[in-house]
């Protein structure tokens, strides 16, 4: 697989060769690539929503009125779930919303992710990520140069603090290190900045 390896300000890049890129037949993974962007999804949902049903509303018991000869409809209690501040009829409970992933599924996943994110020339690598200070705009000059617009991840294996302080402001970049980066950070991102042997580690970890 050929990628584009810019310098560490941006201004050039050399088309280079990586042959421990992996490779997958069209449409292998693209199950466990779905069913991985699903779990993630689905273990970032809190599943705290919660109302009262009747049981749980404060308020009696008592009937609101008569039967009849009120010249208004019928009524129970003001706990009743079609009066005003009444409970709630199979409303959400609180409840667990993640799912497991097995091991072989997110290697997997993670392959057609980076596979379809680099035939889509989405994927991009820098030598290495540097700022001799703690500023913004020149980390903000090399990103221009690189990807233009839009957002953009970058991905490093450690980050120096001079680079994550410089990055932090710039509202169209977010920040992930090769340890954690999974199947849906690269499917989120159409546009993924990663420096050269971070692209290593995120190799070895899809196997």
């Amino acid at each position: 697989m050929k990628l584009k390896v810019y310098t560490v300000d941006g201004a050039s890049f050399v088309e280079k060769e990586f042959d421990a890129f992996p490779s997958l037949e069209e449409g292998k993974g693209t199950a466990a690539l779905k069913q991985a962007v699903v779990a993630y999804r689905a273990n970032l949902r809190q599943g705290s929503a919660k109302t009262k049903d009747y049981g749980e509303v404060a308020g009696s018991g008592k009937k609101q009125g008569p039967q009849k000869g009120s010249g208004g409809a019928r009524h129970g209690a003001k706990r009743a779930p079609q009066l005003y501040k009444g409970g709630v009829v199979f409303g959400p409970r609180p409840r667990d919303w993640s799912l497991g992933l097995n091991a072989k599924v997110k290697k997997l996943a993670l392959k057609r992710a980076l596979v379809d994110l680099a035939n889509g020339g989405g994927l991009s690598l820098i030598e290495k990520f540097e700022a001799s200070a703690p500023k913004t705009k020149p980390m903000n000059e090399v990103f221009a140069k690189v990807f233009p617009k839009g957002k953009i991840l970058i991905v490093s294996e450690a980050w120096e603090d001079n680079v994550v302080l410089s990055v932090r402001n710039i509202e169209r970049v977010y920040v992930t290190d090769t340890a954690t980066i999974n199947a849906l950070d690269l499917v989120q991102f159409g546009q993924v900045l990663v420096s050269e042997q971070g692209l290593q580690k995120i190799i070895e970890r899809a196997g």
